[in-house]
């Protein structure tokens, strides 16, 4: 018959259970010690990828500076003082507050107001998203205010948000090139404001570059010759002795988008765009399909 192990001492079984105990501690170690290498890995890998994302940005940001903002607001300035509209230079249509009047029964009096006209103001910044909503929904109506006549709409595109178009200055360039068309060919002006605002970028994109301006110019039959000045720039000055005046390279009529914008902000209180005025008073229900016409005609009779 077989005998019985002995059964381990007190001190055997304690020293066992050291032994076990300290082999579960550096088990548990070494788990610990691969969770903080992969933690730390992952960490590691995630800054990169922001880092990436960062540099990414930031490079397309002053690619796109590069290619338009030092030639849109005259940024390899020192000196700039915000211009009024008595120091720049204007496109021919436009009045001393900024504004492009249009009237006519086929819209092509550019730069007129007719005589006992109803006046209907409208301000646009061609990133707006609501912007992009009036036109869609009063676009039609505006045509037939100018085809059935008695109103003159009083144009103001401005420029507030380049501070979202990832720094291109999309907002400027978009009214440099609608008043270089309503100063060159002026028969095109309306058109190429709808056009402008079809498939319209979102904020916080760099809008259309300027050759995607150009053929949107060129699709509602802006001569090549008038796109092909987009782009061009002039020199400002700036008076050292007065403290007055703008230097640096800008485009042609980035000087006014930038004073008929500072004009804009004085004349209407909580400006915002888009704003809409008949006859000097806001009108805010032009959300409505039918709505502003109605209003006009109203004003009209």
């Amino acid at each position: 018959m077989p005998t019985n192990d002995p059964r381990p001492t007190k001190a055997v079984r304690r020293d066992e259970a050291r032994a076990k105990a300290a082999q579960m501690r550096k088990e548990q170690e070494r788990r610990a010690k691969r969770n903080r290498i992969l933690a730390i890995a992952g960490l590691v890998v995630a800054i990169l990828a922001l880092v990436a994302v960062a540099f990414t940005i930031v490079n397309e940001n002053q690619a796109n500076q590069a290619a338009n903002s030092d030639v849109v607001y005259g940024q390899d300035a020192e000196n700039v003082v915000p211009p009024s509209l008595d120091d720049v230079t204007a496109p021919a249509p436009a009045n001393d507050k900024g504004g492009i009047p249009v009237s006519g029964p086929t819209g092509d009096d550019v730069g007129t107001a007719g005589e006992g006209d109803v006046d209907l103001t409208i301000y646009l910044d061609f990133m707006c998203p609501y912007c992009g909503q009036f036109e869609t929904t009063n676009g039609p109506d505006l045509d037939a205010m100018l085809e059935e006549g008695g109103v003159t709409i009083t144009y103001h595109p401005v420029s507030i948000l380049d501070r979202l178009a990832a720094g291109s200055s999309y907002s400027t360039r978009a009214v440099n090139a609608t008043a270089i068309v309503a100063d060159k060919s002026p028969e095109h002006f309306t058109d190429f404001i709808s056009a402008m605002f079809e498939d319209q970028p979102a904020e916080g994109t760099s809008g259309l570059s300027d050759a995607e301006i150009a053929t949107r110019a060129e699709s509602v039959g802006v001569p090549e010759a008038v796109t092909s000045t987009f782009t061009d720039t002039v020199s400002g000055t700036f008076d050292t002795d007065t403290e007055e005046g703008i230097a640096g390279t800008w485009r042609t009529f980035a000087p006014w988008t930038l004073a008929a914008t500072i004009q804009a902000g004085t004349d209407v209180p909580e400006f915002s765009t888009p704003t809409v005025l008949i006859n000097g008073e806001p009108f805010t229900g032009w959300q409505e399909p039918g709505a502003l016409k109605q209003a006009v005609d109203a004003a009209r009779s």
